[in-house]
């Protein structure tokens, strides 16, 4: 197993909900480590430019407007194959087929409200960590 980051988000349904540390604890609990975290409302411009990848797709627009519609936590996780760990702990991105436990079955509202991102790739991962964050914001 290779020790390895990986990028994570509370989306606005958990934060409105009040459900940052609960989350967090989930991913602490699965043997992740939070290195680096920050509290933020993203942009119209950040949030377009982040699901660019989705711009074709018939849901961007509401994906940017969710995105936007209130605060989010934007992290770091380390650990243990922590892309693999972190998109277990998250479960299936539709809430009805996630697994029990997982922070998407147990918090989501809806398939767009379903309170966690996380990155799919190592390459991906890289990606959002250095789009939100500084090298030096990151301590492990």
């Amino acid at each position: 197993m290779a020790l390895e980051r990986t990028f994570s988000i509370v989306k606005p349904d958990a934060t409105r909900r009040n459900l940052t540390g609960a989350i967090c604890k989930m991913l602490e609990d699965g043997g992740l480590r939070i290195v680096a975290q920050k509290r933020i409302q993203m942009t119209q411009a950040q949030a377009e430019t982040f699901y660019g990848v989705h711009k074709e797709r018939p849901f961007f627009g509401d994906l940017v407007s969710f995105m936007t519609s209130g605060p989010v936590v934007v992290q770091v996780l380390e650990g243990e194959d922590a892309i693999a760990r972190n998109r277990e702990i998250m479960g299936a991105t539709n809430p009805a087929d996630a697994a029990e436990g997982t922070i998407r079955k147990t918090f989501a509202e809806s398939i767009e409200a379903n309170s966690a991102h996380g990155s799919d790739s190592a390459e991906n991962a890289a990606i959002e960590i250095a789009y939100f964050f500084a090298g030096c914001e990151i301590t492990g």
